[in-house]
């Protein structure tokens, strides 16, 4: 008998998921040898076939987690930050310039570290994680002004998500952090509400960041995560032999969307640049100084996310 599984993609960028999605839901019809088949759908679909009416917004995606937690929903790919409402140890996963590399980052997720954080989310919630993915990568700022020096982020107002990590590190380099949903950042920029924002590049030009954008300062300063999460009772309710599949599967999934992902990177620089928005970096001794600002916030989150958690992502 083959049971079905339903996934749901309820965050944007759609498209970015989609191939890695596929990919996924072929390996375990093939790895389970039928028993399990998985559906893979959007928002829309889903609103047709229940009595939601859910969008891509940051709220409807806080009820995604809520539908997956009740069982309502088998499988979606939800945002880490708000998964970090349910364990704020995830939030350690945004510490600024915690991720030397990609690789770095890897190792980290995809290992024992990963699978602690899961286990901690798993404890306080209904809710397996599988797979750590990227829907982005490291942030990169859209602003109306170019960031060269530490200097330039003095007074700057700049959207931060509504994880306290964000907010903290923009306060350490002495800008103005305005917490916001990421859904409501190119209205900010429209209206001269911030001056610049975090965001990532996947979202640069399909969330309308670029409306007002002068610059995209690439700083790669913390990695946005999203993660392919299920329902705990579908997952218990597996043999050992599928649990391992799905487990498998899952990073096998991760890592084609995690390239995809950076693949994005080159393709928004090039048409920011037909549009005269300019990719700024910062030198490398700027960059240091950034970074040594920030490590004034390391302590305070250290006691709050406990176990030595940052040293040994750092160690990776």
């Amino acid at each position: 008998m083959t049971k079905k599984l339903t996934w749901v993609l309820a965050h944007e960028p759609y498209e970015l998921f989609l191939k890695a999605a596929k990919v996924f839901a072929d390996d375990i019809n093939q790895g389970t040898n039928g028993r399990y088949k998985i559906e893979v759908i959007g928002l829309s679909e889903w609103n047709q076939r229940s009595s939601e009416q859910l969008t891509t917004h940051a709220t409807d995606r806080e009820k995604v987690v809520g539908l997956v937690d009740s069982g309502m929903i088998d499988m979606a790919t939800v945002y880490v930050n708000t998964l970090g409402k349910i364990d704020k140890r995830l939030w350690a996963l945004s510490m600024p310039f915690i991720f030397n590399d990609h690789d770095h980052a890897s190792r980290v997720i995809d290992g024992s570290v990963g699978k602690e954080l899961f286990n901690g989310l798993a404890s306080k919630s209904n809710i397996h994680g599988l797979a750590f993915t990227y829907s982005g990568g490291f942030r990169m700022i859209p602003s109306i002004k170019a960031i060269e020096s530490l200097e330039d982020f003095y007074e700057l107002s700049i959207r931060t998500g509504q994880n306290p990590v964000a907010q903290d590190t923009f306060l350490s380099v002495n800008a103005r952090p305005v917490g916001m949903l990421i859904d409501d950042f190119k209205n900010a920029m429209n209206k001269a509400e911030v001056q610049a924002g975090e965001t990532t590049y996947p979202r640069f030009f399909s969330m309308g960041h670029h409306e007002q954008a002068k610059f995209i300062n690439h700083t790669e300063h913390s990695l946005f995560l999203t993660s392919i999460v299920m329902n705990s009772k579908v997952w218990n309710e597996m043999t050992v032999e599928d649990q391992e599949i799905f487990a498998e599967s899952a990073i096998k999934a991760a890592k084609i969307e995690r390239e995809e992902s950076l693949a994005d990177v080159g393709r928004v620089q090039a048409e920011a640049s037909k549009m005269q928005i300019q990719t700024v970096r910062m030198s490398d001794k700027e960059r240091t100084r950034f970074q040594n600002a920030t490590k004034s916030i390391y302590s305070k989150y250290d006691s709050l996310f406990g176990n030595d958690l940052i040293n040994r992502i750092i160690k990776g």
